[in-house]
């Protein structure tokens, strides 16, 4: 279970969380919608730890941040923009982190069939097109079988096939009970999924809730209309959800959240 109570984090004088607060239960798939600088990538580097916050408190599992990075075990992360060291080759690298995290692989071979990474495997970081280094971060990301999962603009260069191979991996996830969390522009992505959906719009949730609620409330068949229409309503604050609590249901920064401090 993921608590964030009172969030609070600026950048300077811009704030960008202002005063979050909302659950994820275990096993949930939520979806993070907003626009551009909306406050995103933030709370979920926040949760990481890769952010410190200004105020507030956040859980994980029942374990208050404060410092200790001993919950990151349970997490894998794909960072939208994924940055590892261009002169590794990628099996140097899967080494590497195997050995920062000193967790079991159990999913690496898997992965990279997947993925079709074997004939990557050689070659170094810097040489990989945008496609096969997003491969390489959902590798990483799913490998060590974690019972969170973080993916920020996960299919961002994919073409179609490994688009739909990442697609039916995490599908397989969240049937496996797995909680996942996913922020992308792709409405139509986060139709096929998740469940719920969080709408953060400059640094405050504006709705939490399930994806049929949100689209029985708007009128809308699609979640891209729905998140459209709230984007232009100012009232949309009264669509929120009293508790911002959902129901339960059955780069640098991936190198610095493996890093253990």
């Amino acid at each position: 279970m993921i608590e964030v109570k009172e969030l609070k984090k600026s950048f300077g004088d811009l704030p960008v969380l202002k005063n979050m607060s909302l659950t994820i239960p275990p096993g949930q798939a939520t979806g993070i919608v907003g626009p551009n600088g909306a406050g995103k990538t933030t709370l979920i580097k926040t949760i990481l730890g890769l952010v410190k916050s200004d105020s507030g408190t956040i859980s994980v599992n029942g374990t208050v941040l404060n410092g200790n990075w001993l919950y990151r075990r349970d997490i894998g992360y794909m960072p939208q923009v994924a940055r590892y060291p261009e002169n590794m080759r990628v099996n140097e690298l899967l080494d590497f982190i195997k050995g920062l995290r000193d967790q079991e692989a159990v999913y690496e071979d898997e992965l990279i069939e997947q993925f079709g990474l074997a004939s990557e495997l050689e070659k170094p970081l810097r040489t990989l097109s945008g496609g096969n280094r997003q491969k390489v971060g959902a590798t990483l990301a799913m490998m060590f079988n974690p019972e969170i999962l973080f993916f920020d603009e996960p299919t961002a260069g994919l073409d179609p096939r490994s688009s739909h191979k990442f697609k039916q991996r995490v599908a397989a996830e969240k049937e496996n009970g797995k909680t996942v969390i996913i922020t992308s522009h792709i409405m139509s992505e986060l139709e096929q999924l998740v469940d719920y959906v969080i709408f953060i719009l400059d640094g405050k949730i504006r709705y939490y809730g399930s994806m049929e609620d949100l689209l029985t409330e708007s009128k809308e068949e699609r979640l891209e209309a729905a998140i459209a229409n709230m984007m232009d309503d100012d009232s949309t604050s009264e669509m929120t959800n009293q508790a911002v609590q959902a129901p339960a249901t059955g780069g640098n920064e991936y190198m610095q959240m493996v890093s253990n401090h």
